[in-house]
């Protein structure tokens, strides 16, 4: 029901893909990569994700739109955000300052608490995963998103994350709360208005 027009990126488990629905309408589409697909690991990893973002919908968010996880080509149908990442933002025009970066900041922070209300914590909060749109920050990606209660964010052994952005619990296998999203809010707005990576 979807066409695909062009690839917008690739991770190590799927390709994103910009698409159009039935009515012509922009959406984003993370497929599995087919080598991937075949593992169940793998597929039980992207229905926790639909699981994880079906709880939030807030402007912030780049929210679930549709999804198949039991196909031969397993998917998930997100809101398109037609902004570049901010990481690409700051690097092609520099530092964010005054109005801009306050703008970041805020509504980075009321997708935090729409998150965290909904019982979640993405884990991975980093430029790549904030797109702008009219300056306006939109999350995205939450492939290691979890809900808050459960066990696997406690793991030991277990360190998934982007370096430089990983919270100190997350590197010391400590418990992952609400603060490690936060932690990954403030060094995100540092790399704004720096231009440096921490």
């Amino acid at each position: 029901g979807y066409r695909l027009v062009q690839r917008l990126g690739e991770g190590g488990m799927g390709v994103v893909h910009l698409a159009l629905d039935r009515s012509g309408r922009a959406v984003a589409i993370k497929v599995l990569k087919p080598h991937i697909a075949t593992d169940p690991a793998a597929r039980t990893r992207l229905a926790r994700e639909v699981e994880t973002l079906s709880r939030i919908r807030h402007r912030n968010v780049a929210g679930i739109i549709d999804h198949d996880v039991e196909g031969a080509h397993p998917f998930i149908v997100t809101r398109y955000i037609a902004g570049p990442p901010l990481d690409e933002v700051v690097d092609e025009t520099g530092p964010l300052n005054g109005p801009a970066l306050l703008q970041l900041g805020r509504g980075l922070a009321e997708a935090l608490h729409a998150i965290h209300a909904a019982g979640v914590v993405h884990r991975d909060v980093k430029p790549g995963n904030v797109l702008l749109l009219d300056g306006d920050p939109v999350l995205i990606d939450f492939g290691i998103a979890h809900i808050a209660d459960d066990e696997r964010l406690t793991r030991t052994g277990l360190v998934m994350g982007t370096p430089g952005y990983l919270s100190p619990e997350i590197i010391e296998g400590a418990e992952v709360s609400e603060s490690t999203d936060w932690w990954g809010w403030a060094v995100t707005l540092g790399f704004a208005a720096s231009g440096r990576a921490p």
